[in-house]
């Protein structure tokens, strides 16, 4: 139906990705490239999304990548580091880019009975955007320990650490987008527990997608608590952010995973 579309948005992924690693350095180029990267699976999830909210995991995917992109250049803009992320940022979408390919997206729609259209809208948006940056946090917390490792074992870590940021500058956005994915998942809780009440007059259903995400905000609130009061960081604090990460992906693509490949 769409052609080449799809193959389009992902290949947008690639200049950004290729520059990232051939030549680490903030300047036009690089954040045009990025606008770019952002752009294609952006255009795409419209498009993809033009009849309404649809069901399934190539979907899913494609929304996922597009709010990370997304949220990714509004980081590698407003932060002096965080651009430096786009070596680990860029291949993880390239990577669900190509899995959303390799799955097929079906017509359904996601819209449940009882709930308002908006309400609903603002719900997905939400635990989209939440995802986004959790899974920025992710990459923040896997430079943490890359860094770490080289300058455990002394070995400076050549080209990659210069092209990831700094140790204490990779702390510092792995804590701000953990806060930022902690605030806005704790909207979505309160927004998803409304559209239960108008659809079953119930605040909390527990369905597995209900439980990750309460199992991942209770990690990161757990996780920011101990930050600010005993100022726990390093590996530790960044193996809670991918936990947190993980019980998240397990609440989105995961559930679709299931529901579309496995009992499908």
């Amino acid at each position: 139906m769409y052609g080449l579309f799809p193959i389009s948005a992902l290949a947008a992924l690639l200049p950004a990705a290729i520059l990232s690693w051939r030549r680490p350095r903030r300047d036009a180029v690089l954040l045009l490239l990025i606008a770019v990267a952002a752009a294609g699976p952006a255009s795409w999830a419209v498009a993809l999304m033009s009849g309404g909210w649809r069901t399934g995991l190539a979907p899913a995917l494609w929304v996922s990548i597009a709010a990370t992109a997304l949220e990714f250049l509004a980081l590698a803009l407003v932060t002096r580091e965080g651009w430096r992320l786009a070596p680990l940022v860029l291949p993880y979408l390239l990577v669900l880019g190509v899995l959303a390919l390799l799955v097929d997206a079906p017509a359904g729609q996601s819209l449940s009975p009882g709930v308002p259209t908006a309400w609903l809208d603002l719900h997905i948006l939400v635990s989209v955007a939440t995802y986004g940056l959790a899974g920025l946090a992710a990459a923040a917390s896997l430079a943490v320990l890359l860094q770490e490792r080289w300058l455990k074992h002394r070995q400076g870590g050549g080209r990659g650490a210069e092209m990831l940021p700094s140790l204490r500058a990779a702390e510092r956005l792995e804590i701000g987008l953990l806060t930022a994915a902690g605030i806005v998942l704790g909207l979505g809780i309160l927004t998803g527990a409304a559209a239960e009440w108008f659809a079953a007059e119930e605040l909390v259903g527990l369905g597995h997608k209900t439980v990750f995400s309460l199992l991942a905000f209770a990690v990161i609130g757990g996780l920011l608590a101990a930050h600010r009061f005993t100022g726990l960081r390093g590996r530790l604090a960044a193996r809670l952010v991918l936990l947190a990460w993980m019980l998240l992906t397990l609440a989105y693509p995961g559930v679709k995973l299931v529901t579309d490949l496995i009992l499908g």
